[in-house]
């Protein structure tokens, strides 16, 4: 789990939503002084006094909105314009509405030629006062700095109130937007290059291969053609002892709970114009799959360890024990690393690039700390290194899952040496590591008397960072993953004589764990119900870590042996397939698009479930067509490098070893 800093973000945010009735009225007080605003401002612009303040600013500022005062006394259709774009008192400001987007479009076409020859744009500002936010239109030659004083003076001596108001520079735009900088033109170029070297390796495959078995590695690896026919090909694995169907569905599955979990949790920072019913949602029983949403992460993480584990143990098996970690980590960063710095690249340079609107300023939220901190995230250490340097925010919040996993990835050789060598003697180890890092997590969270509920805030993302984004407390996940790949290892091919009564047992516990862990905190996740006390916390974010990654396993193995009844035909399907194969590149970009699509509105918004129903499909539906072409241009080139570099020719999406 995407601005935002995977679902626990939702923790921050959502209590964030908590208004105080004597800040609501005072804002609403507020808003009827703000309300006529933009009217004020160009009415009274020719009374001598406010020309005193304003005569402070620069004299092109001054003079161009003494053209603009003109133009609305002369009703020119220009200089009404950048009056009829302002906003006014947010509609519901009871229910939490603290935004009016005014007309941006309308502010930013204006575009009018004085007698002097000199050029009159719109530049659409926020006016800010205490949470509400207003818009301003003024003309480009304005800075905010001009105007603020002059707002101000207009407030304090024309509406007889003594409220502070300043305009927000930073959320400034006009209609010349930014240049692209030199990072935004060699993201572009490499885009460009990789698109054009498809589009003819695509070609000559089209038109010179009629035999699709002797294409070149090169022109194989690059080909849209070749790619596409792999990435939809349909795979019959019910003859495979080694292929686990289920996995795909699990995979999937997981990764639809990560992108709609997140989908909330951008609904936090849009213009909603009930925000308030955003916090009485969050104490619905529903809201437990959005709050609770990390556990989809930890079924990743139980794929990761199974995979590395039975693939690995299996070809040690034939080279008689012989691994080689460099080719493990080369393959891993071959698969991994260019796909995450080509997303740097993109969520830094490329949001301006395709979107805009009122709330898009500066493009994606995490720009600034990915100029600065960007190589820790090829390095896969952000979730240790990057918090503590500028406040909680990492470059690409996501990809904490990724720094976990390769953390976990790196030590695996050693893990896979001991179990090949002592057997259960070492898994019996691994099983003791797992308490330790259990009570490990149990001591950390009593000590220092965390919490994760939505109603204990926590302000500066400390419990966030020792509880969720440590790769110690995702360990457990992983770790019984690895023993379930050993398990499956030690008796693949083997047939399980289960009776009913087990069948049934099994799966009564496997389904009572998954929901406990999701809907345990739920009677205390209501801001009016007692508090819960932190050993009780403690102990139940103890034992999921510990339960959820258990009734994965149960499923999986269900699923093998024939137990798994409708399960099994719902993640064994082999529609499954190209969707497991395209979520890695969907889980880097989904957050992209959420972003993208939720600061681009131009109006407030509604809040529902309902509402966010619709935006989570049509998010999903842009994430695969995204995810689909730089598949095609990135991720899947570099997977036929992989191959080349194994020695053989194969299809250039080979199964990796983690949970994609």
């Amino acid at each position: 789990m995407a601005n935002v800093t995977g679902v626990l973000l939702f923790f921050g945010l959502i209590t964030s939503l908590q208004f105080v009735n004597t800040d609501v009225l005072q804002e609403y007080e507020l808003g009827k002084i703000l309300s006529p605003l933009g009217a004020h401002f160009f009415d009274h612009f020719h009374d001598e006094s406010l020309r005193r303040v304003s005569s402070k600013a620069n004299l092109e500022c001054t003079a161009d909105i003494t053209e603009v005062e003109n133009g609305i006394s002369s009703r020119r259709a220009w200089a009404l314009k950048m009056m009829d774009s302002w906003g006014f008192i947010p509609s519901g400001i009871l229910t939490g509405e603290t935004f009016d987007l005014g007309n941006f479009d309308e502010c930013l076409s204006i575009a009018h030629v004085t007698e002097s020859n000199r050029k009159i744009i719109g530049k659409y500002c926020f006016l800010v006062a205490k949470r509400i936010k207003i818009a301003t239109c003024f003309p480009a030659s304005c800075s905010a700095g001009d105007m603020t004083p002059f707002v101000n003076n207009i407030i304090q001596n024309t509406l007889n109130t003594s409220i502070s108001i300043k305009i927000s520079e930073i959320s400034c735009q006009t209609s010349e937007g930014a240049p692209w900088d030199v990072l935004t033109v060699f993201t572009i170029v490499i885009l460009s290059v990789l698109s054009l070297i498809v589009i003819l390796a695509t070609v000559y495959d089209y038109f010179f291969c009629e035999n699709q078995d002797e294409i070149p590695i090169i022109v194989k690896s690059f080909s849209a053609r070749a790619n596409s026919r792999s990435l939809f090909r349909i795979v019959d694995n019910k003859s495979n002892p080694n292929i686990i169907e289920s996995l795909d569905g699990i995979r999937c599955m997981s990764l639809i709970w990560v992108v709609f979990s997140h989908e909330f949790i951008f609904a936090t920072t849009a213009p909603n114009l009930n925000m308030n019913d955003l916090l009485k949602w969050a104490q619905q029983p529903f809201a437990s799959f959005v709050v609770h949403g990390y556990f989809s992460v930890d079924s990743f993480f139980v794929l990761g360890g199974l995979l590395v584990s039975m693939i690995v143990l299996r070809t040690m098996e034939k080279s008689k024990g012989k691994l080689n970690p460099l080719m493990m980590y080369l393959h891993r960063i071959i698969r991994i690393v260019p796909v995450v710095a080509m997303a740097i690249l993109i969520y830094m340079t490329m949001m301006p690039v395709v979107s805009g609107g009122p709330m898009f300023k500066g493009g994606y939220h995490g720009t600034f700390i990915c100029a600065r901190n960007w190589f820790w995230t090829l390095l896969f250490v952000q979730n240790y290194a990057v918090l503590d340097i500028v406040g909680k925010v990492k470059c690409l919040d996501h990809t904490w899952y990724l720094a976990v996993d390769m953390q976990l990835y790196i030590i695996s050789p050693l893990l896979l040496i001991a179990i090949y060598k002592w057997g259960k003697k070492a898994a019996a180890g691994i099983c003791v590591l797992i308490v330790l890092l259990s009570g490990c997590l149990f001591a950390t969270q009593m000590i220092n008397n965390y919490s994760l509920l939505i109603r204990n805030e926590d302000k500066d993302g400390v419990a966030n960072k020792n509880l969720y984004f440590a790769t110690h407390t995702h360990a457990a996940p992983w770790l019984i993953g690895f023993l379930f790949g050993y398990f499956l290892h030690l008796n693949r091919g083997k047939k399980f004589q289960l009776s009913k009564l087990m069948v049934w047992a099994g799966w009564l516990f496997s389904l009572t764990m998954l929901f406990t862990s999701i809907f345990a905190l739920y009677p205390a996740g209501k801001f009016d119900a007692p508090p819960l006390s932190t050993f009780a916390e403690s102990f139940y974010y103890t034992l999921t870590r510990l339960a959820w990654p258990l009734a994965i396993c149960w499923i999986i193995f269900a699923c093998m042996q024939g137990y798994g009844g409708l399960a099994n035909s719902l993640l064994s399907s082999p529609l499954w397939q190209p969707f497991s194969r395209l979520s890695y590149s969907m889980y880097v970009w989904h957050m992209f698009v959420q972003e993208v699509n939720s600061r681009s509105v131009r109006t407030t918004t509604y809040f529902s479930t309902y509402q966010m129903m619709l935006s989570f499909w049509r998010d999903l539906g842009h994430t695969l067509l995204m995810s689909y072409v730089l598949y095609l241009i990135v991720e899947a080139p570099l997977s036929g490098f992989d191959s080349l570099l194994r020695g053989r020719r194969e299809s250039p999406a080979p199964k990796p070893l983690h949970s994609w």
